[in-house]
């Protein structure tokens, strides 16, 4: 078991990956803002869902996912179709646009983060998608990595706090 220092510097670590997520964050199309990205990404990676789904997956509540939900529909990037289940409700499905959108957000993304760790190792790299991907599933996080992601997550899955906020 690792240290107290060990978890302490940890800590710091963690707490400084917020310069990085607000670089991936300033990367976003001026219409796309980080919780609009992160209700693009989620819908890529899990496909249709309501709302109430979307809002457990973004850890917000509906009243910000709604807000996020209704940027999204004004550009067309989703469309809100009755769920056949329950008429009250409503299912989210992305159009062709969202889905050239989350191409333009993952392309972005991938960019800003190949600029950044250029000098990395490919073995590194594997290395730290491997860590963080332990380090979520110890936390028990809904979002599995293992999920096919078109964007990365430190950008896509942050909503109100800033692709979603995240």
């Amino acid at each position: 078991m690792a240290e107290q220092a060990q978890f302490e510097e940890l800590a710091r670590q963690l707490s400084a990956v917020g310069a990085v997520k607000r670089d991936l964050g300033r990367i976003l199309p001026p219409d796309c803002p980080t919780g609009s990205a992160a209700v693009l990404t989620l819908l890529g990676r899990h496909g249709d869902m309501r709302m109430s789904k979307l809002a457990e997956l973004l850890s917000v509540d509906m009243s910000v996912t709604s807000r996020h939900v209704a940027h999204v529909a004004a550009r067309g990037w989703i469309e809100r179709l009755p769920d056949p289940a329950d008429k009250r409700s409503r299912i989210l499905r992305l159009t062709p646009a969202g889905l050239a959108q989350l191409d333009e957000l993952s392309r972005r993304t991938t960019h800003l983060l190949a600029e950044r760790l250029a000098d990395w190792t490919d073995e590194e790299v594997g290395q730290l998608i491997r860590l963080m991907t332990r380090l979520r599933d110890s936390f028990g996080d809904c979002r599995s990595a293992s999920s096919a992601c078109r964007i990365p997550a430190p950008v896509l899955e942050e909503t109100t706090r800033t692709p979603a906020n995240t």
